[in-house]
């Protein structure tokens, strides 16, 4: 009876592919979708991912994310080195700043200010030169996106910058995480970005701090609260606030889930329509195997076997597409460590399920309800 299903559905080769196009175009939507939510979401703790070193955040109690913290004052570092547990605590600074390169262009940027002595507070890796260049006099660090945005085609280092009315060498290209808004990162020593961005008294943007047990960092976190009345959090804790932050300041989850909306109401349209119109098409060839005394039960099986293989080919062919599509813009600046998280393909096949058996229910009602004689009248 299965064969004869299969057969059934492939004899008709334009409602067979108007099924799978559905069932693939219904993936492709929801998966691609879903894959760049979820990696647009992440950006918004890139600057904690950059950082991997640091067990806990040390901030003001007002802070909430990276890009949008209050700054201390300079003792707050010596506070939290005296919490017992820190086996080191770093400074970071994280401002706003204009750029004006040789050509005249201006650019806004991010600088960010790592420890002097022991640098921590660059990304791990770099793309061109090493991070022993900013024991070089004005020199900076730029992330490989920002490279892209400002230096298109052209290589930045040896680049000379206006940063702030002081001069900036950009000597090294670093391996990034890009930020949620994709803004150009220099990164540069404590001391100099003190120099590159002038504010108030206070500027001590985070204090970077390491465990001695790393697998206490939770514990040494609600300890570095208690004992200096700033605002602890593990690294995991910050890059999820970082997160929730985009959530909850930003229209991207509704118009994504808008979007994935209606990729699911598209693939019941369009995958209802074309099953019902093959259902009908086939009512006589369904009759006649109730005729022969085909029961209830194998035709619902025979149904769920056509669904079944529509769902299987087309949910490969839209997984295939978000792959490909993947692929094709990893080069795109924009698109930089997308990747497809697990979960989705599993939310995917869950929505394609919903779909077939929907559409397969809808379809199904009008074999079930014809009579054998009617195919002889």
């Amino acid at each position: 009876m299965i064969w004869i299903a299969i057969r059934m559905l492939t004899g008709d080769p334009q409602k067979f592919f108007g099924l799978v196009f559905g069932i693939a175009f219904s993936t492709l939507l929801i998966t691609q979708q879903l894959t760049i939510f979820v990696n647009l979401l992440e950006r918004g703790a890139s600057g904690v991912y950059n950082v991997s070193s640091a067990d806990v955040w040390v901030m003001d109690p007002v802070s909430r994310t990276t890009d949008v913290a209050y700054a201390m004052p300079s003792t707050a570092l010596d506070k939290v080195r005296g919490v017992p547990g820190v086996e080191w605590a770093v400074p970071h600074i994280r401002a706003q700043a204009s750029v004006r390169t040789k050509d005249g262009d201006l650019e806004g940027v991010a600088v960010i200010g790592v420890d002097d002595a022991t640098l921590i507070g660059l990304p791990k890796n770099m793309v061109e030169g090493s991070i022993d260049v900013l024991s070089q006099p004005d020199s900076v660090i730029i992330d490989d996106v920002g490279t892209t945005r400002m230096f298109p085609g052209q290589s930045p280092i040896g680049e000379r910058l206006e940063l702030n009315d002081q001069r900036a060498v950009i000597r090294g290209i670093a391996d990034a995480v890009p930020s949620f808004t994709s803004t150009v990162v220099l990164y540069t020593k404590y001391s100099q970005a003190l120099n590159y961005v002038p504010g108030t008294r206070n500027r001590l943007s985070f204090v970077l701090v390491g465990a001695e047990n790393p697998a206490e960092a939770k514990a040494l976190s609600e300890k570095i609260e208690e004992e200096t009345g700033l605002k602890a959090q593990t690294r995991e804790e910050f890059a999820r606030d970082g997160v929730q932050f985009i959530i909850d300041n930003t229209g991207i989850p509704l118009n994504f889930g808008i979007t994935v909306a209606l990729g699911f109401i598209v693939g019941v349209a369009i995958v209802g329509l074309t099953f019902s119109l093959f259902i009908r098409d086939n009512i006589k060839q369904f009759g006649a195997l109730k005729a022969i005394g085909v029961t209830n039960g194998k035709i619902r099986r025979m149904v769920a076997a056509q669904a079944g293989l529509v769902g299987l080919i087309g949910y490969g062919l839209g997984v295939l597409g978000t792959v490909g599509f993947i692929q094709a813009f990893s080069s795109n600046p924009t698109f930089k460590g997308f990747y497809i998280p697990w979960q989705i393909p599993l939310i995917s096949a869950a929505a394609v399920t919903i779909i077939l058996a929907l559409t397969g229910w809808l379809a199904l009602r009008s074999v079930l309800k014809t009579e054998p004689a009617s195919v002889f009248r």
